[in-house]
């Protein structure tokens, strides 16, 4: 609704609104200005949310990697220590094994050699009895003699000319 009124040749329009109109208006204002509001939140939201994911992805990245290196780092200890003592292992044996094979050649060389005693006490009780004998004359002696693992033969011969 609108009065005009014309005075001094000027045009001058009074526009009179309803008040229902105004109010109308200004709760439409309000609504489009929450919405926008909520879709600036909402965005706003969104956006947070996003760089949110995006931070804690990021930690969750470094977390496995640390957990990986750290990992990776005791794995290796592992293996280090297990090969530090397969080779504290491998010596051991060997020094075992050489021991042994010590300890067998001197009771071999012990046996051989009281055997070798034996033999040359009984080669000096023959050659006394032989010099009692005073036959030098009469025949010769040759010797003989087989050493083998476990024996060691000496074979004596009384040879007449």
């Amino acid at each position: 609704m609108g009065i005009r009124f014309c005075t001094h040749g000027n045009i001058v329009l009074i526009v009179i609104e309803e008040a229902d109109e105004v109010i109308e208006l200004k709760r439409k204002k309000k609504q489009n200005l929450e919405k926008s509001l909520k879709k600036k939140t909402k965005a706003a939201t969104e956006i947070q949310a996003w760089w949110r994911g995006t931070l804690v992805r990021r930690t969750l990245l470094h977390a496995a990697l640390r957990a990986w290196i750290i990992q990776r780092w005791w794995r290796q200890t592992l293996v280090n220590l297990l090969q530090k003592k397969r080779r504290e292992a491998l010596v051991t044996y060997a020094n075992t094994v050489r021991a042994v094979v010590k300890i067998q050649s001197l009771v071999r060389m012990w046996r051989i050699h009281w055997r070798y005693c034996q033999v040359l006490n009984a080669i000096r009780i023959i050659q006394c009895h032989w010099e009692c004998q005073n036959c030098y004359t009469c025949a010769l002696l040759r010797g003989h003699c087989v050493v083998t693992a476990t024996h060691l033969q000496f074979h004596i011969e009384i040879i007449n000319p």
